[in-house]
């Protein structure tokens, strides 16, 4: 038990990790691709969300050409911390976030979208810079769907398996993450052990999955009129 502990332990660790690594990077690729027009666009919509068109195997292996111990990163890191990236926790982490960052874009661009530009142009208009035009207007009335993406993203970071164990492999107590873990048992033959880590992964995506399902049907349903007095702030 304390060793399911730990494993769950382990991968909320990675999954959250994952998480605060997409948020921001999924919020800028979002705002770029909804809010600018620029050369490259397409290419840029394409790289995004190459991730959901590879199998993992294959994210996990050309991360380890770029974290690996042998990889320029890998070296970087080796010479600064005195380790390497490959086969730790953050590996696992960083394979998560590479996964998983498609889907926050996509619902970070959907709440962007369903935002008038209108209002972010008459805030803007009344002496707002870019940053507090996106804090007082833009984030308001796109938050629920925001909310919606990071629990999306989390739950695809928490389930992921292929290119975690080729970047960080599958190491007790080290990198071995719920997936993992219940890929071991299985092989093993201790299919008890395997679905009491099988129930706690179905009751995680149950809640994660049921509040993002809520908070979406609440930014569709809650979304502003254009022009109406929602996003009006003292500038």
């Amino acid at each position: 038990m304390n060793s399911d502990i730990s494993i769950v332990a382990l991968s909320l660790q990675t999954a959250i990790v994952a998480t605060a690594v997409t948020l921001p990077l999924g919020m800028f690729f979002a705002w770029l691709l909804v809010r600018k027009e620029f050369r490259g666009k397409f290419a840029l919509d394409v790289l995004v969300s190459l991730p959901l068109a590879l199998p993992p195997v294959v994210i996990g292996y050309m991360l380890l050409w770029v974290v690996g111990n042998n990889a320029w990163l890998g070296q970087l890191s080796l010479s600064w911390f005195g380790s390497t990236i490959a086969f730790t926790w953050f590996a696992a982490a960083l394979a998560a976030a590479v996964v998983s960052l498609p889907l926050v874009v996509r619902s970070f661009a959907a709440a962007l979208a369903g935002v008038d530009p209108k209002l972010e142009t008459a805030a803007r208009g009344l002496g707002a810079g870019p940053a507090r035009t996106f804090l007082t207007v833009t984030l308001p009335l796109a938050y629920r769907g925001v909310i919606a993406g990071v629990l999306l993203g989390f739950v695809r970071a928490l389930s992921e398996f292929g290119a975690t164990i080729v970047v960080a492999g599958n190491i007790p107590g080290r990198t071995q993450t719920v997936p993992s873990a219940i890929f071991t048992r299985i092989s093993t033959g201790d299919t008890e052990a395997a679905w009491r880590l099988v129930l706690v992964s179905v009751v995680i995506g149950i809640a994660a999955l049921a509040v993002h399902n809520w908070l979406l049907r609440r930014s569709t349903a809650g979304q502003p009129r254009s022009g109406s007095s929602v996003g009006r702030s003292n500038w």
